[in-house]
């Protein structure tokens, strides 16, 4: 169950520490809380495909089967960033679309991230949890 404040009015872009631009929030969000809403244009498995190849587009999100959503336009959620560990989380709005939702409580600041969930991010990150991890090596 999803609470009912929307908190996009909170959610702003600025240079990150993990990568390029990130999303950040201006004010503490409760666990479960929406962020924002994954928008963008709808594409199917090969379309997808083709833009990572062709336009090294990053910003597509799947969601479900064979269907995409490429965010590329967006002025938000385009800068996600990826960390291990995270403190967002992408689920489905109930409509057939997505939504990024608090992890647990956000302080107000912080930069909001997801874990991007394939294979080869977790290869090469330098995301804090992992660096630390090799400090402890």
């Amino acid at each position: 169950m999803r609470n009912g404040k929307v908190y996009e009015k909170f959610v702003f872009v600025k240079e990150s520490d993990i990568h390029g631009k990130g999303i950040f929030i201006s004010t503490k969000v409760p666990k479960d809380n929406k962020l924002l809403e994954i928008k963008g244009v709808v594409i199917d498995g090969d379309e997808c495909e083709r833009r990572e190849e062709e336009e090294d587009n990053v910003y597509i999100f799947w969601n479900g089967d064979d269907c995409y959503i490429d965010t590329s336009m967006t002025k938000k959620i385009k800068y996600i960033n990826h960390d291990c560990d995270f403190n967002c989380d992408v689920v489905e709005n109930g409509r057939g679309g997505l939504m990024l939702i608090a992890y647990h409580t956000i302080e107000a600041g912080e930069e909001l991230t997801i874990d991007y969930g394939y294979d080869d991010i977790y290869e090469n990150c330098e995301c804090k949890s992992c660096l630390v991890e090799e400090e402890d090596v």
